[in-house]
């Protein structure tokens, strides 16, 4: 798409001057007959040159204004609008029509083919004086009051005034159909509310500031098994002394788990005879075979019924067979003869 050239009479606080027309090689017939039914005076219309010269010449007069469409505006703010039963009598006194009023300022059907149009000075001092007086008023009413309001406020009003000022409406070509006598026209076939649509846009809605965003702290969730904060397991808080109290009530585990002594007192305060007679009779696992060795062999010694419940590890009083039988006085083969029955712990 070529880059759109605007003359410098569409710039913003320009003043009007003659607009920018420029044709095709081939003028289209609807232009040529739109050209004499408007001039007075017959003018030769047979070459792109004299199309183009008549088209400016009419385009240039003082009254070459053009209404884009015709708008309703309230007389007042919101607040002091006169309320009454009868519509028609609203209407009368709180409304009021505006008709948006501009001159062409570029007209191209070589590229765009379009024709474009400047507000007149009188229109856009209405829409500012409105912008400001009303809706400016019913836009601070509306919403919340913040810190920074008034300034926001001053800055919308500034930026609508560019904006009005900045303002050009493109049309297509077509729509010099519209041209009467003297230059003047008005917008056919639907582009007035187009045009209207186009001016609304210009009054852009006080918007207050975003809301902070806060951090919402949620509770620690709880284990199933605590009731709240205060149950929670402290690593510095010491064991009570109940719970101190109750391992040294414990008795002694029946399995021989381990072999280390629990107190290595207990044992120098028991003789070897003593220990004996705390010894469970044992329990045959298997019968001596029958051997022809020369060495006797002896059994181990008897001892009493008494619970092996009663010490702490009896898994540490058992000796074999042949240290038994030498402290005893037996003799045998190096001091060392084969178990004849099975220890049962």
């Amino acid at each position: 798409m070529p880059t759109v050239l605007l003359p410098s009479s569409a710039a913003a606080f320009a003043p009007r001057s003659s607009p920018n027309v420029v044709l095709n090689r081939k003028v289209e017939p609807w232009l040529t007959a739109t050209l004499k039914r408007v001039n007075r005076v017959k003018r030769p219309l047979n070459n792109v040159t004299q199309h183009t010269r008549c088209l400016t010449e009419t385009l240039s007069s003082s009254n070459a204004i053009w209404t884009l469409c015709s708008m309703m505006f309230t007389k007042a703010p919101e607040s002091e609008l006169r309320r009454d039963d009868n519509p028609l009598v609203e209407g009368l006194f709180n409304y009021q029509m505006i008709h948006m009023e501009a001159y062409v300022v570029h007209v191209d059907m070589v590229s765009r083919n379009e024709v474009a149009f400047k507000l007149t000075p009188e229109t856009i001092e209405a829409l500012v004086d409105f912008h400001k007086d009303i809706y400016s008023v019913d836009a601070a009413a509306n919403t919340w009051d913040w810190s920074g309001k008034q300034a926001q406020l001053k800055k919308l009003e500034e930026e609508f005034v560019q904006a009005a000022n900045r303002f050009v409406y493109r049309a297509d070509a077509e729509a010099l159909e519209g041209l009467e006598e003297d230059g003047a026209g008005e917008l056919l076939c639907g582009r007035s509310e187009d045009a209207q649509a186009a001016i609304s846009a210009l009054f852009v809605p006080l918007l207050p500031p975003p809301p902070r965003v806060v951090d919402v702290l949620r509770p620690v969730p709880l284990l199933p098994s605590s009731t709240g904060p205060e149950t929670w397991w402290h690593q510095n808080a010491p064991y009570p002394s109940s719970h101190v109290e109750s391992w040294k009530v414990l008795p002694p585990s029946p399995s021989p788990v381990s072999t280390g002594d629990i107190n290595p007192n207990l044992w120098a305060s028991i003789g070897f005879g003593d220990a004996q007679s705390q010894l469970p009779s044992p329990t045959p696992s298997y019968s001596q075979p029958f051997t022809t060795a020369p060495y006797p062999s002896y059994d181990c010694m008897a001892a009493t019924s008494a619970a092996i419940s009663t010490l702490p590890l009896p898994s540490m009083l058992v000796q074999p067979c042949s240290t038994a039988a030498n402290m005893g006085g037996f003799g045998g083969w190096d001091n060392f003869a084969p178990l004849q029955y099975g220890m049962t712990i």
